[in-house]
């Protein structure tokens, strides 16, 4: 086995052990105690935070900044699709080739939103000042792995073992842990408004 392979192989241990650990570390806390007298339904607080509560609609942060929520919906879906082709290429399967060639096209597409959300970080003020190393690493990890996705689609190469191990081994440190989070932070989210009666909206 070559040593890129057994690099990407360690890499995926590493990173999913370490995503089991933050899993059973949010698990093991449990739900935060609230004393108040309960207004609303808990499990339709929760239900809401993961559908209606995503509707762009509905956040200020989203239908404020329509171009953005939509580049960063292809951006994920690009990182959505990149993982399911490493395991793909892991696993040695082949995907026939209009499929390939369309993967091919979207990852480009959702490379370069990726990188344009990047530079709007850099350029925007206010978003520069609330931004750290880890907001540019991440995004540069998570953008060179969709690109390199798509072209070793078409031109195999050991690079993309390389950068495929480098992110797989900074995801759990950095932002990109998030993966785990993100559903915690909407079932707390759920959790919290459902007691408290404002989720789901009345009307």
């Amino acid at each position: 086995m070559s040593w890129y392979l057994v690099l990407t192989f360690v890499s995926l241990a590493f990173c999913l052990a370490m995503c089991a650990y933050h899993a059973y570390r949010l698990i093991a806390l449990g739900n935060p105690s609230d004393f108040s007298k309960p207004s609303g339904n808990v499990g339709a607080g929760i239900k809401y935070s993961y559908t209606g509560g995503m509707d762009p609609r509905k956040k200020e942060s989203a239908f404020l900044h329509l171009p953005t929520y939509t580049a960063g919906i292809l951006y994920h879906l690009g990182t959505f699709f990149s993982i399911v082709l490493f395991v793909c290429i892991l696993f040695s399967l082949r995907l026939p080739s209009v499929v390939t060639m369309l993967l091919t096209a979207f990852l480009a597409v959702s490379s370069i939103c990726g990188a344009g959300i990047l530079i709007k970080r850099i350029v925007k003020n206010t978003l520069r000042k609330l931004s750290n190393p880890d907001d540019y690493i991440s995004n540069l990890l998570v953008t060179s792995f969709q690109l390199i996705t798509a072209v070793y689609l078409n031109f195999p190469t050991p690079v993309y073992y390389i950068l495929v191990s480098a992110l797989l081994l900074y995801l759990p440190a950095g932002k990109l842990k998030h993966v785990i989070y993100f559903f915690a932070a909407r079932y707390h989210l759920g959790l919290f408004f459902g007691y408290r009666g404002v989720w789901p909206p009345k009307n």
